[in-house]
């Protein structure tokens, strides 16, 4: 077997490689947002009820890559489905790709400032990169289009401005706890840089002409 067979779409999309990444994905989620669980906690006491959705970064974004794999599994045949998956798959990439280079520059960034790495950072450091290179290499079987793109963008930086005008952003190492101002402007640049290279690679996908469901 070539190491190019990895990277086919024969491999990648074959049922029993989509399973695994199906239930890969969905454990992450769900451990994600069990990690989240104090916070989660803490926003339902001390914050309105509303504010909870965008309290779980990461693990929403694993859940969207999540159900846009369910949808390589079950094409949908209804239109309504079919926008369903298009919004899914836009925000699986915008997301995963944000949060998966966020979480692991945040971790490093707090190393820089004096902190100390345990397991459970590089832990995070290998799955947030994961969540940002796999989604990166579905693209091309996605079926995504410029509107779904738009309302992912909206619906990031919507995200961005609830986290740092509420403050409901993701616990951040304790070096970096007077560094909210940096750590604000960082991520609403990695939402751009995120939006652009979904962009980037939707753009690809269609000049190379690669076939998408319809």
């Amino acid at each position: 077997m070539s190491l190019s067979y990895l990277w086919s779409r024969s491999f990648l999309t074959s049922r029993p490689f989509l399973w695994l990444l199906f239930w890969c994905n969905f454990v992450g989620t769900v451990y994600g947002y069990i990690w989240y669980g104090g916070q989660l906690e803490y926003t339902l006491n001390y914050h309105p009820l509303w504010q909870i959705v965008f309290v779980p970064d990461s693990p929403t974004a694993s859940l969207f890559f999540t159900i846009s794999i369910a949808f390589l599994l079950y094409s949908p045949h209804l239109k309504s489905l079919k926008v369903i998956r298009q919004i899914m798959e836009a925000l699986a990439v915008v997301t995963s790709v944000k949060y998966g280079i966020w979480a692991s520059a945040i971790i490093f960034w707090g190393v820089a400032q004096g902190g100390h790495m345990i397991w459970q950072d590089w832990m995070l450091v290998a799955s947030h990169t994961a969540m940002a290179v796999e989604v990166l290499l579905f693209v091309r079987f996605f079926t995504c289009k410029w509107t779904a793109l738009c309302l992912a963008a909206l619906w990031t930086l919507l995200n961005d401005t609830m986290d740092y005008t509420f403050g409901i952003y993701p616990y951040l190492p304790k070096t970096l706890t007077d560094d909210v101002p940096q750590v604000r402007a960082f991520t609403y640049m990695l939402t751009l840089v995120s939006i652009i290279a979904t962009w980037l690679a939707m753009f690809g996908r269609n000049r190379m002409g690669v076939e998408v469901e319809k």
